[in-house]
């Protein structure tokens, strides 16, 4: 990351749940998306948790975001929206 996109990599204090708190709260919300169904083999699991990503980083709107989604603000479409 450091030589590719000039980004840092930071690490949260071990078992300490607060400084985690957005990964945490996806894993929550991805655990909750996927238990909905059942998945009779891996390869149906992988197909649901790639949806689930696709969807979460591009199509759901949210509030924190002026009811955009997470791609159109990364993309800097928020403007023409």
């Amino acid at each position: 990351m450091k030589d590719n996109h000039d980004m840092n990599q930071v690490h949260g204090r071990p078992m300490h749940q607060q400084t985690q708190g957005k990964i945490e709260r996806y894993h929550r919300t991805m655990k909750n998306v996927v238990k909905l169904d059942n998945y009779y083999c891996p390869e149906e699991l992988i197909r649901a948790l790639e949806k689930f990503v696709r969807m979460y980083n591009n199509e759901r709107y949210h509030e924190s975001l002026q009811n955009l989604t997470p791609a159109d603000v990364y993309y800097g479409r928020g403007d023409s929206i």
